[in-house]
């Protein structure tokens, strides 16, 4: 049976180990490096499709328009005895790596960056926020029952003087806090501006993320929210391998750790990862739950792959089902089930995880 083969320096008709004829490439390293960019990117060349006959096999699973893939072992087909050297070969894969990163970055790998970059501006918010907190605390710890977060951040950098704040606050009361001076006031201010400007970009962050979510992901998006649909495609590496994992990967995404500890100690194994964020899991009964991300990383699994492969829009009808599902659950299991004890009979877990009898 003939199989077509491409090799760096051409493409192939093979059959065992013989060469029943072939097409070479132009002998010019920016040409060929032209073509495998193209290979990589999963494209039929001209030369496999002229070369291509009916009832073929193929060794590359790109080529399965042309032929059934199978595995073949090409290696006697050597550069050499065609007039291409090695060092043709190395100034060719040079220019194949300058055309790649050349070339425009996929979308969701934006989305990637800009939700670590969200999480890295959260835990500097979170370490300010809290020693602002501290810090003026000294002068007006009331303030922290009438302002939260970005508003507390923008009370104190705009007026500084506890008077002045409550004042804007329309408020009543007399602080226990202690006096400070006017160049304690002004580096609080300046501080508590850094931060506040750390809450405006979050906010450009998150509107950036909302925008390219509904361009690149829009029925994960609907399904999911925008911010928990780029952490589950950041956690995944990106929206092309995502759209290749189980549902039941896509559950525990954010979970490695757990699952490193069950597998290590033989702890119970975690039942969701990052999509625990959901609101229909996190607000559902622990008994519930695991039934829940299972059902949503599901609903997820299908939307990423059509978000992928460029899909019609169904997020909003794989909500409904999911929300459907849920009803289900919470009708099924209305009450938490009653803990058995454990009955391992003639055997019991030891501490490793391995068993052995009893007495």
């Amino acid at each position: 049976m003939a199989i077509l083969v491409t090799k760096w320096f051409g493409v192939f008709m093979a059959d065992k180990d013989q060469v029943r004829k072939y097409i070479l490439f132009e002998p010019d390293p920016k040409v060929i490096a032209v073509k495998l960019a193209n290979v990589q990117r999963g494209e039929i060349l001209p030369e496999e499709e002229k070369l291509a006959e009916k009832r073929i096999k193929v060794a590359d699973a790109r080529l399965s328009k042309l032929g059934k893939p199978v595995v073949y072992d090409s290696s006697f087909i050597k550069s050499e005895d065609y007039g291409f050297s090695t060092e043709l070969m190395q100034k060719v894969m040079v220019e194949l790596g300058k055309i790649r990163t050349r070339e425009p970055i996929r979308p969701d790998k934006h989305i990637l960056q800009s939700i670590r970059a969200i999480d890295d501006l959260n835990e500097m918010i979170n370490i300010m926020n809290e020693r602002l907190h501290e810090w003026y605390g000294l002068h007006f710890p009331e303030l922290a029952d009438y302002a939260k977060d970005a508003q507390y951040a923008e009370l104190v950098a705009r007026h500084g003087e506890r008077e002045d704040i409550i004042k804007s606050l329309g408020v009543k009361l007399e602080s226990v806090g202690a006096e400070l001076l006017d160049e304690d006031i002004e580096v609080l201010q300046n501080f508590a501006l850094s931060l506040q400007e750390l809450y405006e970009v979050k906010g450009k962050l998150e509107a950036y993320v909302q925008k390219h979510m509904d361009e690149v992901a829009p029925n994960l998006t609907a399904l999911l929210s925008a911010n928990l649909g780029a952490r589950i495609i950041s956690l995944a590496g990106g929206l092309d391998r995502l759209a290749t994992l189980p549902s039941s990967t896509v559950q525990l995404l954010g979970a490695e750790k757990a699952m490193f500890m069950h597998l290590r100690s033989g702890k119970a194994p975690p039942k969701h990862g990052i999509i625990f964020q959901h609101p229909a899991i996190h607000r559902a009964p622990y008994w519930q739950r695991g039934k829940v991300a299972r059902t949503l990383a599901s609903k997820a699994t299908i939307a990423a792959r059509v978000d992928r492969y460029k899909g019609q829009f169904i997020g909003d009808d794989l909500k409904r089902r999911f929300e459907a599902r849920v009803e289900e659950i919470q009708k099924k299991y209305p009450e938490a089930p009653k803990r058995r004890p454990r009955e391992l009979n003639a055997r019991s877990v030891t501490h490793k995880g391995h068993y052995k009898k009893r007495g």
